[in-house]
């Protein structure tokens, strides 16, 4: 049946593109002139969106990036400390973030094993951006990891014509205060410098997840009539108190006196000074992580017709975590029995490296461009044991090591996809658009598995070919659009770890080997612009095999674990709409109904007396078609912005669906539906006007953001062990997220 949904949909299906094209132009004293043009060939669709920095960071007052993406359709956030400071998650259509690709100035920002970003090492990054594109879906072929929900591409740096200046401070509820500085800088001789200093602090909702962060960027470019080259640093240091734990449901909630702040993390009991056990917190338990970035992209015109753009890239990585909490001696691989409090670390340093290049051809009719890249990724994690309440039979050595592993990943791939206009009129356009991609990598692990101290010895291939094709018309507002794509993903570092266990004698591994996913991604999307209003609805299926759904449980550092699927869809309407009800006031808004299943699913469920006991009863199986976990039915955003002399006010709603925390579509283990409303607040005051004398007179601008204004007690993230007990209730947390909180400041610019 697939095979021959795939035929029949790809008939029509040859598909278009249009390219949208960048041009900048510097023209000053002593500038005379330089043009460079930059083009990405890829399709219109509806599930593609671009944001501008000025809009992007309109509400920006400290939190992580993805809050700022939060008009997104289909796209829900969530953080460890409450407030999106600290560390922070999104999903798109339900896909979670490691599974999101996501690119800086089209080098892969994705780690390499893990295959997410760290967003609380890169704190304020949004003030460097020059845009950002987001492609919900496959999308058009990229660099790094697969793009199995959406695609992220950051472009950074500022290209404007004239020097300025901008210093930024707000503060706000939970002790949380960002400081930023940032300086464009136009210089003679067709050089541009871009630089920017951010700091961020807060105490978090939750007690004990503190941030202490920071960030840079800097660039220094040239540009030439037919070339330029620009030189790329930036990164971010963290330390942040730990938040990944979760809470029961009366906590996350609020329920019968519950405090929502409670954080269960580096809790133990101690003898008071009258011999009574209290508890006490171990006030080290914190994460603490440093990533610097380096690039340096060329670009060269040699004909009105063809350019080539190549990047070389550089980035390191390191840092480590520190817990006290109660393990057996085996988790530290001692043979000892029983348990222990212990203190110990888990650290990690990676380099990653190499280069992308691609060449493009533009013509009236036809936009073509060709592509490769060869990334070398190496890792190294170790373990630290420091203490141990209970001293082990063992000897042990001061800072004992005891577990090491390392890790090589080699990605590369090539690419060619072209845009044909077969219409190409003013106000009528049809084209067509393919895109061809192969990709290879090759992972390696060698050393101590820290799941289960066994050895690690992997090395796995991957061979990948994902085609795309798309149909675009235009005529007089209209826009209908057609795609369908294939991707594929490897399994990540976890999924080998975390399901695998390898027995040297015998040469095998035990559990279930992680196998690569397939997405078969079916896009139609229809809308119609005027000047006063547009509407839009986009249908999607996203149809897999062997998916690697989340099971709902995790690990001891807050990472869920997967299993392979064989069938599984997402299908849904995304709907958008958009009127500007006078010239100063508008609405815009969206709304995703989806129906996420997973085909023939089987899980076994261990059944146990009580909360207390926890003796084992016997076993239960989910068998059937069920909902895939954290993937809620509907997801609706509303925008209203006022803007008037200096003012601008917005009112944003988000709304969430109810959803579950694992796949056996529990409501004892399920996240409460939820809706946050935000309010943002400027005004821009006119201090040219106020004095007569306006050279140097600076742009002023104050603000104010409410976020959550009606206060919701909700939670947007959790998990569920794979048991249940006798009286039905599940062994489920939660992540409480922050009530009303309030951020103020001011911009200034010159």
């Amino acid at each position: 049946m697939k095979k021959l949904f795939l035929s029949l949909f790809l008939i029509p299906c040859s598909l278009l593109a249009q390219m949208s094209e960048d041009t900048i132009l510097i023209k000053g004293r002593d500038i005379q002139e330089v043009e460079v043009s930059a083009i990405r060939v890829q399709q219109t669709t509806l599930s593609h969106n671009v944001t501008k920095n000025e809009v992007l960071n309109r509400d920006n007052t400290g939190q992580n990036l993805p809050y700022l993406l939060s008009t997104t359709p289909g796209l829900q956030v969530t953080s460890d400390d409450g407030l999106g400071v600290g560390y922070t998650y999104f999903r798109v259509r339900g896909t979670d973030h490691t599974r999101i690709n996501m690119t800086v100035n089209d080098v892969p920002l994705n780690d390499g094993e893990s295959q997410t970003v760290f967003w609380v090492n890169m704190t304020d990054m949004a003030s460097s951006l020059s845009q950002i594109d987001v492609q919900r879906g496959v999308g058009t072929s990229t660099n790094g990891s697969a793009s199995f929900g959406a695609s992220l591409n950051m472009q950074t740096g500022h290209r404007d014509t004239v020097s300025h200046f901008t210093l930024g401070f707000n503060g706000g509820m939970y002790n949380t205060f960002r400081e930023m500085a940032s300086a464009h800088i136009v210089l003679p001789c067709h050089w541009l410098v871009n630089a920017r200093f951010s700091k961020v602090n807060s105490d978090g909702f939750l007690y004990r997840t503190k941030s202490d962060l920071y960030s840079y960027y800097g660039d220094i470019g040239w540009y030439g009539r037919q070339t330029q080259i620009v030189a790329r640093v930036f990164g971010g240091n963290e330390k942040t108190g730990m938040g990944w734990e979760g809470v029961s449901y009366d906590v996350a909630y609020g329920r019968n006196g519950a405090d929502r702040r409670y954080n269960p993390a580096g809790e133990y009991t101690m003898p008071d000074s009258k011999g009574n056990d209290s508890i006490v917190y171990y006030p080290n338990q914190t994460d603490n992580y440093a990533q610097q970035h380096a690039q340096v992209a060329l670009t060269h015109r040699f004909t009105p017709q063809w350019s080539l753009n190549a990047t070389l890239h550089y980035t390191h990585g390191g840092g480590y975590y520190e817990q006290y909490k109660k393990k057996k001696y085996s988790y530290w691989g001692l043979a000892d029995s029983g348990k222990s409090y212990g203190l110990y670390q888990k650290w990690l340093e990676n380099h990653f490296f190499g280069v992308v290049v691609s060449a493009k051809f533009i013509s009236e009719n036809t936009d073509a461009q060709f592509g490769a890249a060869a990334n070398n990724y190496m890792g190294q994690h170790w373990g630290i044991l420091d203490y141990l309440a209970k001293p082990s039979e063992t000897i042990l050595p001061v800072h004992y090591e005891y577990y090491r592993n390392n890790a090589n990943k080699i990605d590369a791939n090539g690419y060619a996809k072209a845009n044909w206009r077969i219409i190409n009129r003013a106000q009528e356009k049809l084209s067509l658009y393919g895109d061809l991609q192969y990709r290879f990598i090759r992972y390696t692990m060698a050393g101590i598995n820290d799941e289960d101290m066994s050895e690690l010895p992997l090395t796995k291939d991957f061979h990948f070919f994902n085609p795309k094709a798309g149909l675009t018309y235009q005529n007089r507002g209209h826009l209908l659009s057609a795609s369908f794509a294939i991707a594929n993903r490897e399994p990540s570092r976890s999924n080998y770890t975390e399901n695998l266990h390898y027995s040297p004698e015998e040469d095998t591994y035990y559990g279930k080997m992680p196998e690569a996913e397939t997405l078969y991604d079916y896009e139609l999307g229809y809308q119609y612009a005027h000047a006063r209003f547009n509407i839009g609805v986009n249908l999607y299926f996203m149809d897999y095999d062997n998916q690697l759904v989340l099971t709902g449980e995790y690990n001891d550092v807050g990472k869920y674990l997967t299993t392979n699927v064989k069938d599984s869809y997402r299908m849904g309407a995304e709907l958008t709409a958009a009127v500007k009800i006078t010239d100063w006031f508008k609405w815009e808004g969206n709304m995703v109904v989806s129906r996420n299943k997973i085909q023939h699913y089987k899980q076994y469920i261990d059944l146990y007396d009580d909360q207390n006991n926890w003796n084992w009863i016997g076993q239960d199986s989910i068998v059937g078609d069920v909902t895939i976990a954290f993937s809620p039915t509907i997801t609706a955003m509303s925008l209203f912005t006022f803007e008037y002399a200096g003012f601008l006010g917005s009112v944003q709603t988000n709304v969430t669906s109810q959803q579950f925390l694992d796949n056996t579509m529990d409501i004892a283990a399920m996240l409460k539906a939820y809706t946050t409303t935000n309010v943002n607040l400027q005004y821009s005051l006119p201090l040219k006007k106020w004095i007569s004398d306006r050279q140097g007179v600076p742009d002023l601008k104050l603000l104010c953001q409410i976020n959550n204004i009606f206060n919701a007690k909700f939670a947007s993230n959790g998990g569920a062990e794979a048991s249940r007990f006798a009286d039905g209730s599940r062994c489920a947390w939660y992540y409480a997220q922050a009530g009303i909180n309030v951020h103020a400041g001011f911009v200034v610019q010159w």
